[in-house]
């Protein structure tokens, strides 16, 4: 039988259907493994991210299954996402980025690994947002400190704008990533979040479509994991007692050798009732 117009229509729109869900469903899987990241690194405390540092954090990239191959000339890639801190301290719907890079040297094979961004600075996060972001060359990039030695560090200047973090296997540890590149991935963002999304419409919350319920969970990650590194931050530094202010009245305590003691009262005499003239 042949094809009417209205059947090609609808096989058409069944086509675009199906790709959409594909692409959606693709996202969701990089959100799912950026979950898993953070997760991961946080469950381990000798290569998790210093309290300090994610409480005051600006901005977190965090790119699971990073690859890195070459053969003298070596490349990186890698999918992932990004989220900043809003106005209120909470932490914004996650936009798609990439991260690319290429080095040169003695080096062969092919490598996976995990990467985490955390920024201390909003500069490098408008860098990313305005175009091509290159680390090391836009912001200093800093291993991220790990084991006895984390607290230490973060505890000190912290002069670098970006620390960074990979496992490769087994545990997280400082990298360097220099020379790599950041950039927002425009055709993930329209996917998850509509045509026309921009990354600032998706932080703001502004996005044509809602963030889906794999996007929020990777957000509500962050709250949490940042939401116990404060409370962790409040134990260890407790606020000083207050101090009274000068001329304010003081309660002194009793010596304990001279205790307070009471005694009755004297009894007294009924006075006379005043005569009365006849």
């Amino acid at each position: 039988m042949p094809a009417t117009p209205r059947r090609l229509s609808l096989a058409l729109a069944v086509l675009i259907a199906a790709g959409s869900v594909a692409a959606g469903t693709r996202e969701d899987a990089r959100a799912d493994d950026a979950v898993r990241v953070v997760k991961q690194i946080q469950a381990i405390p000798e290569s998790s991210i210093p309290d300090r540092l994610l409480d005051e954090a600006k901005g977190i990239v965090v790119v699971p299954d990073t690859i890195k191959a070459g053969f003298m000339l070596g490349g990186r890639r890698g999918l992932g996402l990004m989220s900043v801190k809003t106005a209120n301290g909470t932490w914004s719907n996650p936009v798609f980025v990439k991260l690319t890079g290429a080095s040169f040297g003695l080096q062969a094979g092919v490598q996976s690994a995990d990467v985490i961004l955390v920024f201390r600075s909003e500069r490098g996060l408008d860098n990313i947002v305005n175009g091509k972001f290159t680390l090391g060359a836009d912001a200093g990039v800093a291993a991220g400190p790990v084991g006895r030695n984390a607290a230490a560090a973060t505890d000190g200047a912290m002069k670098a704008e970006i620390w960074s973090w990979s496992r490769a296997r087994g545990l997280f540890a400082g990298v360097a990533l220099d020379g790599a590149v950041l950039q927002i991935d425009n055709g993930a963002n329209s996917t998850a979040y509509g045509e026309g999304s921009t990354p600032r419409m998706i932080f703001e919350g502004r996005a044509p479509q809602a963030a889906s319920a794999t996007l929020a969970h990777f957000r509500d990650t962050l709250e949490e994991a940042t939401a116990a590194a404060r409370y962790a931050r409040q134990r260890a530094n407790p606020p000083p007692a207050p101090v009274a202010e000068p001329g304010a009245a003081t309660v002194q305590p009793l010596d304990s050798h001279t205790p307070a003691t009471t005694s009755p009262l004297p009894a007294t005499q009924p006075s006379a009732a005043p005569a009365v003239k006849p």
